[in-house]
């Protein structure tokens, strides 16, 4: 086991990763071009396009996209405002049920975001702007994101999702939208 952390983990090795392209001397800069789902024909066998195509199936409300960018297996798991923690794919798939079937709108893009990747797994981590829209009400949403994806014969898969509201009155109000 030597090398490897009491949990059988290699340790860290930053030069393992492949960081955005924004660097400024030994200082990292988030991507300025924020992610919306919008951006046309995704390559989904590249990180950007992965997560393009997940905002695609977020924003369009679309379970069948959604289910083709998670992986559908126990390992998949979540943590975010609306759901709690939630373990396995069918746990997952009903946070995305209730939001879908919600009388609320909600659309949100990622931005601010950097990602660490290497060849078999990446992680997105920044944040998210967006709104909410319920019988004539608008809330402006803000998120605190991570997703982590896994390579799967050849194109990425969502393993995880983390997401935090800072605010307690917009998680709240959140929350209660989409009951």
């Amino acid at each position: 086991m030597l090398g490897r952390n009491l949990y059988g983990v290699a340790p860290f090795r930053p030069e393992a990763l492949t960081l955005d392209p924004h660097e400024v001397g030994n200082m990292i800069l988030p991507n300025p071009i924020p992610i919306t789902g919008r951006e046309g024909p995704a390559d989904s066998t590249v990180p950007e396009g992965a997560l393009s195509d997940f905002y695609r199936a977020f924003n369009s409300r679309d379970l069948d996209l959604m289910s083709r960018i998670w992986l559908t297996t126990d390992e998949a798991s979540m943590d975010n405002p609306l759901g709690g923690i939630k373990r396995g794919w069918e746990e997952v798939k009903g946070v995305y049920e209730r939001i879908f079937s919600s009388p609320a709108t909600v659309k949100v893009e990622f931005f601010e975001y950097r990602i660490h990747a290497d060849e078999s797994s990446f992680l997105a981590v920044g944040r998210e702007r967006g709104t909410l829209t319920s019988d004539g009400v608008r809330i402006d949403l803000r998120i605190r994101t991570s997703r982590w994806f896994r390579r799967v014969d050849g194109r990425w898969r969502q393993l995880h999702h983390h997401g935090s509201i800072d605010e307690p009155e917009l998680l709240a109000h959140y929350q209660a939208a989409v009951a």
